[in-house]
């Protein structure tokens, strides 16, 4: 198997099925549209945000029974170079339906499957042999799989001097940290459980990444503020990036799209400032679309010119 520049690491894939009804009546049959069958999951998601931008990468991702044939094979149809990890346990499905009446869009998710040590160790085992420049975390992990499954990562990424860029929450997160890793993808929440506090302004949001950065757990902080875009820090530097005005149909993948976008960028030696752009075009390019499709390559590329004419204007960093 070549070598790739980016690996994707995915522990709690799904296969995304979405559909759409024109209203929701309880205790009635619903007719549906057509589904749709994506594959999911954080980092397989990212992958095939690289791959819209005309990237490569690989992405392993754990894989079990039907279903996870099922998403093997998704992932094969967009041309995505992949090693699934074979578990015991079959692949989750996740569902998510849209009134067409309201523009409402229901997301269920189920849970992930347990993991058993030796498939946890197949993962780790299948990134060691790898030579990347950069490792992407993203995504929740699966019962069985302990809280520093990333910060085992992080040393591995470290030890072959490559670059890791994390994407999760909780107790993963915060262990990472404690390893330190190269660049993080809060949300504010995330951002304020890291230092400790129960709420934060967006005028302190950059000290608090600084604070991280301080502490070792990264060197780049990009956090992600919805609506109001993305502040990217350093510890010598930060700038904030709006979100561009779209018409907002679904959020699935907004996230994981972004982290395409800044991964994808990072590769190319963009600047952080343009890594960040690129990061928030891509996430909002996402919300253009319904379903679990991410997002479309030109629309993105809109957005970063809109946001490159905005820094312009405004003379930062470009």
């Amino acid at each position: 198997m070549p070598q790739h520049q980016i690996v994707t690491l995915t522990l709690n894939p799904a296969i995304d099925k979405s559909t759409v009804v024109d209203q929701f009546v309880p205790e009635q049959k619903l007719r549906c549209a057509a589904p749709r069958f994506d594959a999911g999951g954080g980092g397989i998601n990212v992958s095939r945000g690289i791959k819209k931008l005309g990237g490569s990468s690989l992405a392993i991702f754990t894989a079990g029974g039907a279903s996870g044939q099922l998403l093997s094979n998704l992932v094969e149809a967009e041309g995505i170079d992949y090693q699934a990890i074979e578990t015991k346990e079959w692949t989750r499905e996740n569902f998510t339906v849209t009134e067409q009446l309201t523009n409402a869009q229901y997301r269920f998710g189920m849970p992930g499957t347990p993991m058993s040590q030796s498939e946890i160790d197949a993962c780790l085992d299948a990134l060691r042999a790898k030579a990347p420049a950069y490792v992407v975390g993203s995504g929740s992990l699966p019962p069985g799989v302990p809280d520093d499954f990333y910060a085992q990562v992080a040393a591995i990424t470290k030890k072959m001097g490559a670059r890791f860029i994390l994407d999760t929450s909780g107790a993963p997160l915060q262990a990472a940290c404690n390893e330190g890793v190269f660049l993080l993808k809060p949300n504010i929440g995330e951002l304020c459980k890291l230092v400790g506090v129960d709420n934060l302004d967006t005028n302190q949001v950059d000290d608090a990444a600084r604070q991280v950065i301080g502490q070792g757990g990264c060197e780049v902080v990009v956090v992600s503020l919805g609506p109001m875009g993305a502040i990217w820090v350093t510890k010598n530097a930060c700038e904030h990036i709006p979100a561009p005005p779209v018409k907002k149909l679904s959020t699935v993948g907004a996230g994981d799209s972004m982290v395409a976008g800044m991964t994808w960028s990072l590769a190319q030696n963009k600047s952080f400032g343009e890594m960040a752009r690129m990061g928030v075009a891509c996430g909002s390019a996402a919300t253009m679309n319904t379903g679990t499709q991410l997002f479309r390559p030109e629309d993105a590329q809109k957005l970063l010119s809109w946001l490159n004419q905005y820094a312009q204007k405004y003379q930062l960093p470009t």
